[in-house]
């Protein structure tokens, strides 16, 4: 296992895990925008509010992401469907 230090809000963590160290240190950068994101457009400095509205923030983004993937799988399989359905009457037409 690989240690990486990360800075998210002023505050350095050890991270231990299997993960690319530039992938961690990346994830670290985008927390940290987002915490001082939330901390500029709040105006408060309770670092534990500011990290609840920031992994909040990440899980819509999350949640938005999933919906979008969901109905992008969704139109995919219907529009398989549907070229195999035209397929399947080329050939009977062609039969």
């Amino acid at each position: 296992m690989k240690s990486v230090q990360v800075e998210i809000f002023n505050q350095s963590y050890n991270v231990r895990g299997d993960l690319d160290e530039a992938y961690v240190a990346e994830l670290g950068r985008y927390v940290d925008g987002k915490m001082r994101s939330v901390a500029a457009a709040t105006r408060t400095v309770d670092s534990l509010r500011i990290a609840v509205l920031a992994a909040l923030n990440i899980a819509d983004e999350l949640h938005a992401l999933r919906q979008r993937r969901a109905s992008a799988e969704d139109d995919l399989r219907f529009r398989a469907e549907r070229c195999l359905q035209l397929v399947d009457s080329a050939l009977k037409d062609s039969a």
